[in-house]
């Protein structure tokens, strides 16, 4: 009786030890850094509903996890200065930083976070989360394609995803001149970031 205790000790002692140092089954996800260099955030909106004009958000900020195994394990936070907005033309983006649009003296940056990652193709995914600006937060489906993965210049290893959405500018709170300025914004975020 003794031996066979000792026996089944053994084994467990052994099994504990294997669990602790084999390699798992399912690899982490790697985290990579957006660039805000090769990253960008474009936005088109109607003027007078007659044309449209765009702009951008520069310099985007975030994290992002990639899994092609799991998609349980993807995940995006991306956040953009909203005082940074860009139409080239310094009036009206002084203007758009005015308590009129972005109020950017309250409410200093537009983020949004993911909650699920769902594949839709080889490359395509359809990425849901919450999305805060002008300091109201609501939730968001986005389509994305991840457009490639590879080396950079000095070695580091690099992905790129390109996503588009439309939002009501309305339901975050910025209602004014909706006659002039649409209030349909369709947004185009182009993300590069190197793997940590």
């Amino acid at each position: 009786m003794k031996t066979t205790l000792k026996k089944f000790a053994v084994l467990g002692f052994g099994f504990f030890v294997f669990c602790c140092t084999a390699t798992p089954l399912v690899l982490a996800a790697d985290t990579y850094k957006i660039d805000p260099v090769h990253s960008t955030v474009v936005f088109r909106v109607k003027h007078l509903n007659i044309s449209y004009f765009q702009g951008r958000f520069n310099s985007p900020t975030g994290t992002l996890r990639f899994d092609a195994a799991d998609d349980n394990q993807n995940y995006v936070a991306c956040a953009v200065n909203a005082g940074e907005v860009d139409t080239a033309n310094a009036d009206r983006d002084k203007h758009l930083r005015s308590p009129d649009f972005f109020d950017t003296d309250k409410f200093k940056t537009i983020e949004f976070r993911s909650k699920q990652f769902k594949r839709t193709g080889a490359d395509t995914f359809e990425i849901t989360g919450d999305l805060t600006l002008h300091g109201v937060t609501r939730p968001l489906t986005l389509q994305a394609v991840k457009t490639g993965q590879g080396k950079g210049m000095r070695g580091e290893e690099r992905i790129g995803f390109t996503g588009a959405f439309t939002i009501q500018r309305s339901r975050f709170g910025m209602d004014f001149l909706l006659n002039g300025v649409g209030d349909t914004v369709e947004l185009t975020v182009a993300l590069e970031a190197i793997r940590e």
